[in-house]
């Protein structure tokens, strides 16, 4: 079976096999973040500015979304090659992940979230040696990166939390069962790839969202979700134009995250998403106009020295070569000639 670095790698019709890992990365890391960043202003304005905090039942719509796009790409479940009990255990984990982040927006500001999320790289690296098909093992100036990266951003939203504190218990025991939850998830999906290299991305997506949307009704019915949400929505219906748009942005930063974590792995794109929290904090305090200071400052030089360091190169020594040992030609000879006598000798 070849590796799923050697698998043929494609993102919405872009070949990625034929081109070099730093274009691979790039065209991925884009794709994110333009899928995210949107995301993030999007859900800035329908948690803050409209107050609306009904995480399961935009997730609801999200999934719908996803499904609609998923199709017009062409994929059908004939495609599929790995068993649908996996994707149930997938799509438990992501659509509580989901949900759960969502659902902190209600009792966290959304920096005050990015906080606790942000710390999500050093579980994953953690885990990812304890996953059966992955046992990941990182050299030490990867966890110093990451460090960096956590510390970075942990600062940077204290300062914010300094100046408009939106904190609660219930947010926070919230936020951290969605990162727990994450720590398993981009290993897990890490871990189907490499097991099963020709699981495509689309595969992927598809089944976790058609079997997450039956996760998502019982929490809607049971909190009364569903029909809170469908009366506020109802009489603001232009919310249902930004939540299909934050959709289609969101889905092409999903299909570039899970290509990242076949290529690249799940610690690598746990730091790459860590990182897209500053750019969407920053921004956040940008279009806002939220004042900065200079705890933010410092964030913002520790979040750069981890990336910096991060894309210092693993030094291994290369393989020895060891040449051939070429057979004297008397030796060669004298093995043809055996051979030729095996060949005429009469069977018993």
């Amino acid at each position: 079976m070849k590796n799923n670095e050697e698998q043929s790698r494609s993102l919405f019709g872009i070949s990625l096999s034929d081109r070099p890992k730093w274009q691979q990365f790039l065209i991925c890391s884009s794709g994110f973040f333009f899928g995210y960043l949107v995301n993030g202003v999007c859900e800035e304005y329908v948690y803050n500015r409209l107050k609306f905090s009904y995480g399961w039942y935009f997730t609801f719509i999200q999934g719908w979304v996803y499904i609609a796009l998923i199709y017009l790409q062409g994929f059908t479940t004939k495609q599929m090659v790995n068993p649908w009990k996996m994707y149930v255990k997938l799509s438990a984990v992501l659509m509580g992940s989901h949900g759960l982040t969502k659902g902190s927006l209600a009792f966290l500001n959304y920096p005050a979230q990015l906080m606790f999320k942000s710390t999500k790289v050093l579980p994953v690296m953690i885990m990812g040696a304890f996953i059966p098909g992955l046992r990941r093992k990182y050299p030490p100036h990867e966890y110093v990166s990451a460090l960096l990266l956590v510390v970075g951003l942990i600062l940077f939203t204290l300062a914010d939390a300094n100046t408009s504190p939106n904190f609660s218990i219930l947010g926070v025991v919230m936020v951290s069962g969605a990162l727990i939850m994450d720590s398993f998830l981009g290993n897990f999906q890490e871990a189907i790839f490499t097991m099963n290299p020709d699981t495509t991305q689309m595969e992927m997506l598809f089944c976790s969202t058609v079997v997450g949307l039956l996760f998502l009704i019982p929490p809607m019915l049971l909190t009364g979700e569903l029909f809170k949400a469908w009366s506020s929505c109802s009489q603001h219906p232009y919310v249902y134009g930004v939540l299909v748009f934050e959709a289609m942005a969101t889905f092409i930063g999903q299909v570039s995250v899970l290509s990242l974590i076949a290529i690249f792995g799940a610690a690598t794109t746990a730091m790459i998403t860590t990182a897209r929290k500053a750019v969407t904090l920053l921004l956040s305090y940008l279009i806002f106009t939220k004042p900065l200071t200079e705890q933010h400052g410092t964030g913002l030089i520790l979040i750069s020295m981890g990336i910096v360091l991060k894309m210092i190169p693993e030094n291994k020594p290369a393989p020895r070569m060891v040449p051939k040992r070429k057979e004297p030609a008397s030796v060669k000879d004298e093995n043809k000639r055996n051979e030729e006598d095996e060949e005429k000798r009469p069977l018993v």
